[in-house]
């Protein structure tokens, strides 16, 4: 699937973001190894700790699908500044071994990064 694109569906993902608290929607758009996309948008509760996040909620979806091989996940928002997936989900996207991370600006540019790059010492299961 050609990385514009991708940006896209997170942007469109984005609009049904339930965000009355921040006002911050974002978007998700991933990618598994089949080549369907999967979306999620953030959904915030008044209670911040029960929020989800838009890739956990992609992610969540999809797993609960039965996927489990991802490829690539693109993460799009309102901002005028790239867009960074939080710690809990760069440890989420760690966890299904996502190693490619697309994060863009609301004008639909992006820049592409590494799970390494973004979360080099991610936690791991030990021997």
């Amino acid at each position: 699937m050609d990385t514009n694109e991708l940006v896209f569906l997170a942007q469109k993902a984005k609009e049904n973001a339930y965000a009355p608290y921040s006002g911050f929607r974002v978007g998700a758009a991933l990618l598994d190894s089949s080549g369907k996309v999967h979306t999620g948008c953030n959904v915030e509760n008044v209670s911040f700790g029960a929020t989800n996040c838009a890739e956990r909620t992609a992610i969540f979806k999809a797993v609960s699908d039965g996927i489990r091989n991802f490829e690539t996940i693109a993460i799009a928002s309102d901002s005028k500044e790239l867009v960074f997936p939080c710690g809990i989900c760069r440890q989420v996207i760690a966890e299904f071994g996502i190693q490619r991370i697309i994060v863009s600006k609301d004008d639909g540019t992006f820049a592409e990064y590494s799970l390494e790059e973004l979360l080099p010492y991610a936690f791991k299961e030990f021997d």
